[in-house]
């Protein structure tokens, strides 16, 4: 049986040394300390619908040999991966635990009663004691940004909406004329249009916003 390489990175297959595998046409998912490398065209698939790729493609490879890899990761600062975990041994196989060894007898000894401040205080221990400790809180807030990227409060609410063209592209649309509040609602919806953008560039670990960040609108 071939000695594995690499796990898949969506379905964690193996991958043996010099078999076919494919990766991302993103740079970023092919860094050493990233290096996601996948089984099938369709887990690539599920990779791209995870971290919202709008322009990717599934490029296949070969695995290197062994000894190709162990000079690799000779050659390089990246940590060695950890070898797949083996499977356990048949039940058979196992050695039989030990028998406990029964421990000498102890003289039992009579319990001290307890003073009379303690058995005045009993009753409210007794309580205490079968309280059922409270449930955990749960705190639910904003969404966590990326790591690395700290979003400003932003205090100034401003009009990110050309209104002229706003009322213009109604009145072409469907002849309907158009409320100045609309700017102010839509300017929102770019903001947070924004924020969904600036997370993604930072997830790919860029100080750029590119146009595949975007989410694409829906029709």
């Amino acid at each position: 049986m071939a000695e594995t390489w690499l796990v898949c990175s969506a379905c964690r297959s193996d991958i043996p040394f010099g078999s076919k595998y494919f990766q991302c046409s993103v740079s970023t998912c092919n860094r050493a300390r990233t290096r996601l490398v996948f089984c099938s065209v369709s887990c690539w698939d599920s990779h791209v619908a995870t971290l919202r790729h709008r322009d990717a493609w599934a490029e296949d490879k070969i695995a290197p040999t062994k000894a190709a890899w162990e000079r690799e990761l000779a050659d390089s600062d990246a940590p060695r991966p950890a070898p797949p975990r083996p499977a356990p041994a048949p039940a058979a196989s196992r050695p039989a635990a030990s028998p406990p060894t029964a421990s000498p007898p102890t003289a039992s000894l009579p319990a001290a009663s307890p003073p009379a401040a303690a058995r005045a205080a009993s009753p409210s221990s007794a309580a205490t004691a079968n309280t059922p400790p409270a449930a955990p809180r749960r705190i639910i807030g904003e969404p966590v940004p990326a790591p690395g990227v700290h979003l400003n409060d932003v205090v100034d609410s401003d009009i990110l909406i050309v209104v002229s063209k706003l009322k213009k592209y109604i009145k072409d649309r469907s002849g309907m004329n158009c409320s100045d509040a609309v700017a102010e609602v839509l300017s929102d919806h770019v903001r947070a249009l924004c924020d969904d953008s600036i997370r993604a560039a930072g997830r790919d670990e860029r100080k750029t916003v590119l146009d595949r960040d975007v989410p694409r609108p829906r029709r």
